[in-house]
């Protein structure tokens, strides 16, 4: 057993705390003795023990003269925590393996400047790339302070998200619709337009089987302020649910949706709909470092066309819907010539269930 697979074990610990640690890393933890892992941990929760401490409180041995495998540079400022590294210089481990130095500006190289200076032997790169596709939102976010944004559409072979009657239930397979709730449990906060909060009610929580499940925000996009009263995102745990207006939604509207519990955030009113940069900066001061958009055609081409998307998630399924009236998942005025097409990079494809996953990061 080399670095590599100690590290892919980091790796896979640190995927257990998605969904509970934002706005802070995913880490996960391991040390070795004599090839074998003696200890490993996670950081399981928002302001809870770092991996590496959870590692050093479940050895099953004396950690002196051993191997820590960590997928991010242990911390070494003061936050909800206190430093990592000094917890691990007093323990007496001999090598500290890095998979990516941390990316906050501030910190980056810090930590494993001072284990080095204690004598600790530091390796850093061990499956960095991976480590940084672990962590693409919090590298994001910790940069930029603003969400790492993540649009998401289910189709049909045709390039439909519904038929010309709205029917819309289900293009896709369980399958998919499963990896959607992946998604959900992933980010921060999830994001639909009023019209499909009028059109399909829907809860927008995270259903998975066998998986503590956490409900993500929701935001409404709702210019005008029209989300209904009776909706399940006003009734059900309101308090988890922003709806962004502009200054053109009525006052007795505004008052009622806070009456209900929710926030809300009114932007300036950009072309008659809510300024999505605006809002995002918003987001981004609320510590919400994720974002998921669920919306139609006309919600995703007006984040397209601002430049805020990160990544696409398009999932194909082997379906022909046929009709010029019927809804395709980006809508708008489109771009007039072909060069000026949104295109993608590192795009990937993956077989999931009868549909075809496509996902890849907008340059």
């Amino acid at each position: 057993m080399n670095d590599e697979y100690f590290m892919k074990r980091a790796l896979s610990l640190a995927e257990k705390g998605m969904g509970f640690t934002s706005s802070n890393p995913l880490v996960g933890a391991v040390i070795v003795k004599n090839g074998k892992i003696i200890a490993e941990g996670y950081h399981e929760s928002y302001g809870g023990n770092h991996a590496e401490i959870n590692a050093l409180n479940n050895a099953i041995e004396d950690v002196y003269g051993t191997t820590m495998y960590v997928n991010l540079e242990p911390c070494s400022h003061f936050g909800k925590t206190p430093p990592c590294v000094n917890r691990i210089v007093k323990s007496g481990i001999k090598k500290v393996v890095v998979a990516m130095k941390d990316p906050n500006p501030e910190v980056s190289g810090n930590g494993i400047k001072i284990l080095k200076e204690n004598g600790i032997e530091v390796e850093v790169g061990i499956l960095k790339k991976e480590a940084e596709k672990l962590n693409e939102i919090f590298i994001k976010y910790i940069i930029t302070k603003r969400p790492f944004i993540i649009m998401k559409a289910g189709m049909s072979l045709d390039g439909k998200i519904a038929t010309r009657t709205g029917d819309s239930r289900w293009v896709t397979d369980e399958k998919a619709r499963e990896y959607g709730h992946i998604l959900r449990q992933k980010v921060s906060a999830i994001l639909v337009g009023v019209n499909t909060v009028i059109t399909d009610d829907p809860t927008l929580n995270t259903r998975l089987n066998k998986i503590e499940c956490k409900d993500s925000i929701r935001i409404v996009l709702d210019s005008h302020g029209r989300t209904p009263i009776t909706s399940k995102v006003l009734n059900i745990n309101p308090s988890n649910t922003i709806i962004a207006v502009t200054n053109l939604a009525a006052d007795e509207n505004i008052k009622a949706f806070k009456e209900k519990g929710a926030e809300v955030i009114i932007t300036p009113a950009k072309n008659h709909k809510v300024d999505l940069q605006f809002l995002i900066e918003e987001l981004g001061n609320k510590k919400i470092d994720s974002l998921l958009i669920e919306g139609g055609g006309e919600v995703n081409f007006s984040f397209l066309k601002e430049n805020l998307v990160d990544k696409v998630i398009f999932f194909i399924a082997p379906k022909i819907i046929g009709g010029k009236d019927a809804k395709t998942p980006v809508e708008g005025e489109g771009v007039e010539c072909l060069e000026d097409a949104i295109c993608l990079q590192d795009v990937k494809i993956t077989s999931m269930g009868k549909n075809i996953m496509i996902e890849g990061y907008l340059k």
